[in-house]
């Protein structure tokens, strides 16, 4: 049995598998999973998954989820490129300390942005609160000042001088916010030349293709009858009020 690999590309996490697979020619079945029709939540699905998210892969009879394991997983079966995740033990540990800090950092804040300014308008129909906004925007600022400072500093990338799979996971999480019309990269030279080098170390092809649904959903969820969205309501008051 061939690779497969389940996912909705509207994820940041997707897309870091995504975008990770193709460019290093890992072959595996592209397998559709609709967040937004919430076919994660679907029994088929959850022989793949239980705990209902995406990515997930199943490999043989092996299935696994959570995307930095799964990144990980594929790095040394497929034996990839040593700069992904280097064998050298400090360099590694500098990805390991990224990926650890990542969904409790920088994924938090840029996640609530994209919903604030996307997702909120078109389903919830209220306003949050000024100063849960402010907060918000605040801490991704902080978390955006820590990813410069503290992991890029004065490095190409950062592992080093190569890309890695910290570098994958922190730019696609970088662009959530960005295709939600927030400028991040705007006053921070040193994070804007490091996503240039990152978008040109995966190919801009490659990169315009897994962002370009996640850039045309504005106009897309303006569109959908918002009955459909009320799935997210709860999801959204538990995050916001």
């Amino acid at each position: 049995m061939a690779l497969e690999i389940y996912l909705d590309l509207f994820s940041q996490p997707c897309r870091s598998v995504y975008i990770f697979a193709k460019k290093n020619n890992i072959p595996f079945e592209f397998k559709q999973v609709s967040l937004m029709e919430g076919e994660q939540y679907g029994e088929e699905f959850k022989k793949i998954n239980m705990i209902s998210k995406v990515p997930a892969i199943q490999d043989g009879d092996f299935c696994m989820g959570e995307s930095v394991a799964i990144l990980m997983y594929l790095a040394e079966k497929y034996q990839t490129a040593d700069h992904w995740y280097p064998m050298n033990l400090q360099k590694r540990a500098c990805v390991n300390e990224y990926l650890s800090w990542h969904h409790t950092g920088l994924r938090p804040p840029g996640s609530k942005v994209f919903w604030l300014r996307v997702m909120i308008p078109h389903i919830v129909g209220v306003e949050v609160p000024k100063d849960r906004v402010a907060w918000i925007l605040e801490d991704l600022e902080g978390a955006l000042t820590v990813l410069e400072e503290k992991f890029i500093k004065d490095t190409p990338f950062i592992a080093g001088e190569e890309i890695s799979l910290a570098d994958l996971v922190a730019i696609v999480e970088i662009m959530q916010p960005v295709a939600a019309g927030l400028d991040v990269f705007e006053g921070r030279p040193k994070l804007s030349a490091w996503r240039d080098r990152v978008k040109m170390e995966v190919g801009k092809d490659l990169f315009d293709e897994a962002h370009k649904g996640i850039f045309e959903i504005q106009e897309m969820v303006k569109k959908m009858d918002p009955s459909r969205m009320q799935k997210f309501k709860p999801k959204i008051m538990k995050m916001f009020f």
